[in-house]
């Protein structure tokens, strides 16, 4: 089984920054994309950003050029660098991996809140 557990969500004002974690463990023999999800309340859970095994990256639109994600392979952590923050920025974050363990599945962490407010 592979556990991914995030941290460093919090509450920040606007125009702050924050970074995000999150370390997988477990059986894990490889990981390929590794990525950054949110939800908001009342709203669809969507992609802020993924990167490959090589680190290839892709953004949704409201992230590019305030967030960067980022990985340590030896460590199996993913980091979400977030500037310039909004109050639409203002969700649930989860991380999520597609990992070679005893078989390829995807799994999910457990969500960090972020909330953006003076």
């Amino acid at each position: 089984q592979v556990q991914l557990v995030e941290s460093g969500g919090g509450l920040v004002q606007p125009g702050g920054s924050l970074r995000l974690s999150c370390a997988a463990s477990g059986i894990i023999f490889s990981i390929n994309t590794m990525g950054w999800y949110r939800q908001a309340p009342g709203k669809q859970r969507e992609l802020v950003a993924i990167i490959s095994s090589d680190g290839t990256t892709n953004y949704a639109d409201s992230a590019k050029g305030r967030f960067t994600i980022s990985r340590d392979n030896a460590k199996n952590t993913v980091y979400l660098q977030m500037n310039s923050l909004k109050p639409e920025d203002t969700a649930a974050y989860y991380c999520n991996a597609n990992v070679l363990g005893r078989r390829l599945e995807v799994y999910w962490g457990q969500g960090t809140q972020v909330t953006v407010s003076s």
